[in-house]
């Protein structure tokens, strides 16, 4: 499909405000592609706070944890804010 033939479709009247929009759906559909997908597993151990990823990680798409009890993974959800920390200096 031509740009022109788009435009008529959609009863656009303005060139590069066509192309534009098109630029923007594919950027729009390339960023929530998902590809290259690598699972890695930690093992967690005590009084460890942080892990080293991968050298080449580039987004974490999730992170789940598992449940011994249940034997199933569950997911961990991301907080929409930053947790409120408080210290315990009392005795």
């Amino acid at each position: 499909m031509t740009v022109l033939e788009l435009m008529e479709r959609a009863g656009a009247d303005n060139t590069n405000l066509t192309i534009a929009w098109i630029k923007d759906a594919v950027n729009l559909i390339q960023s929530n592609t998902k590809h290259d997908l690598k699972t890695e597993t930690f093992t967690i151990t005590e009084n460890t706070k942080s892990y080293e990823p991968a050298a080449d990680l580039m987004a974490i798409d999730n992170i789940s944890i598992l449940d011994t009890q249940a034997d199933q993974y569950k997911r961990i959800r991301r907080l929409a804010y930053p947790p409120t920390v408080t210290v315990d200096n009392s005795p």
